[in-house]
């Protein structure tokens, strides 16, 4: 990865964990600049139909994207970078990102993701793990460090 990337996905979750992903976008740009869109996706149950109001879960999304672009406004070149949110409801979080990535031709998804354990296994998650399979462009993972319980 010598030139940059042109075009990010980035998935945020509105956690603390956000912020290691936006620390390494100036890396990750070429000195062109580019474009970074910012995704937030509400999971919605099956028992749910998917344009369910979820007002709760919206909010939360909209204030984790607000924050996302107003701390990639204060580290990216303004000039040069084009800033997208884009708040989705899905019943996966893992397709939607592909999706979102497909849609907007993506260079690269940028994520975080952290080990944990599931049926006495440790697993980087299906969210994780569709995004790896499934991406059609380069993925980035910032893995955090593992939950001492899931060792």
């Amino acid at each position: 990865m010598q030139r940059g990337f042109e075009r990010l996905v980035v998935p945020v979750a509105g956690s603390e964990i956000d912020a290691r992903v936006l620390d390494i976008l100036p890396d990750l740009f070429g000195k062109e600049g580019g474009a970074v869109t910012f995704l937030f996706v509400v999971e919605v149950p099956q028992s749910m139909p998917l344009d369910a109001e979820l007002p709760t879960e919206v909010d939360f999304g909209e204030r984790a994207l607000r924050r996302a672009e107003n701390a990639a406004r204060l580290s990216l070149p303004t000039r040069s970078t084009h800033i997208v949110t884009e708040l989705l409801q899905a019943r996966a979080v893992g397709p939607a990102i592909v999706d979102e990535a497909i849609e907007r031709g993506a260079d690269a998804i940028v994520m975080t993701a952290s080990i944990h354990r599931r049926h006495g296994r440790n697993t980087l998650g299906e969210t994780t793990d569709h995004v790896l399979l499934h991406a059609p462009c380069e993925v980035v993972i910032i893995r955090t460090v593992p939950d001492a319980r899931a060792q």
